[in-house]
């Protein structure tokens, strides 16, 4: 209850600080081993949320004292399993830590540009499997066409933004970027020291199931990544047209995927009495920078 009280009152302070409709959230995440990410970057009007994760209570001190405005007094104590929310009102860049820690993980900051596109970016898709392509879209709050607009993703595991590409706004400020992410990756455009809100494509590993012989089976998993270790489930298609559990495939290591590609695979056997079969491979599987996904159906 205190949790979503202290949601509300960011989303209260971000109100009464006149933001557009077009403000985002994001959020640093708080544990025993420091901030994560430690650089944020947003625009003016957004909020960034501190949520604590860990058992014990942790503060956010700033050194900064003007140009944002909290849900709480600052410097933000935060009990073990709370959130507590910033609204940043000015650009610049402001520096924050845990004075009960030393070190650089528990030092972060956040920069607040100007608002660059009238809205956040958009992906469609918002999740493609390992090889595809999203189209990552926006609008420039100046509406120019002509402009050179940077394009850039901070993928997952990471917290340093990369250069992916330049392009040029078209009639009405609108520009696009084909993505083809490696893993879960935030996209930002930046123009003139200005930075737009992100957005997130997912990615999800490949899978490619061949039948081998009777009852035989191949399976290969595509990603960025190594899954030798992990366990995906082989499924059978039901009468109801339900997915159902038929065994537990382990995956190992194959030396023949072509950097930056990694390809882990599995060969099985199972009887199964149905028309429709395939391989999936749970999120508790695939970790935080893949989503959950499947492998393409087959004939038994």
């Amino acid at each position: 209850m205190r949790k979503t009280l202290t949601i509300l009152l960011a989303i209260f302070v971000l109100a009464a600080a006149g933001a557009s409709a077009a403000a985002t959230t994001q959020t640093v995440t708080i544990n025993s081993t420091g901030y994560k990410p430690t650089a944020v970057s947003v625009a003016v009007g957004d909020t960034v949320i501190f949520d604590n994760k860990d058992t014990v209570a942790h503060t956010v001190q700033f050194k900064q004292t003007t140009g944002f405005h909290c849900a709480v007094a600052v410097p933000l104590v935060i009990a073990a399993g709370q959130s507590a929310g910033c609204t940043f009102t000015t650009a610049g860049k402001y520096n924050f830590s845990d004075p009960a820690h030393k070190g650089n993980k528990f030092r972060g900051t956040v920069t607040v540009g100007t608002s660059l596109t009238s809205g956040p970016l958009t992906a469609a898709p918002k999740v493609v499997v390992y090889g595809g392509k999203s189209n990552v879209a926006g609008t420039l709050a100046s509406a120019q066409s002509g402009q050179a607009v940077q394009i850039q993703g901070t993928e997952c595991g990471t917290s340093t933004s990369k250069l992916l590409a330049t392009v040029n706004s078209t009639a009405g400020g609108k520009f696009t970027y084909a993505a083809t992410p490696l893993k879960k990756t935030a996209y930002t455009a930046k123009m003139k020291g200005s930075t737009s809100p992100a957005t997130t494509v997912g990615v999800e590993p490949k899978l490619q199931l061949k039948k081998v012989s009777t009852h035989h089976y191949n399976l290969q998993v595509l990603a960025a990544e190594s899954f030798a270790g992990k366990l995906a489930t082989f499924q059978r298609l039901t009468a109801t047209k339900k997915w159902v559990k038929v065994k537990r495939v382990l995956l190992k290591a194959n030396t023949t995927g072509v950097a930056p590609t990694v390809i882990t695979s599995a060969k099985f056997g199972a009887r199964v009495n149905a028309k429709h079969v395939r391989v999936s491979l749970g999120s508790k599987q695939v970790g935080l920078c893949y989503a959950a996904g499947h492998s393409n159906s087959i004939h038994s």
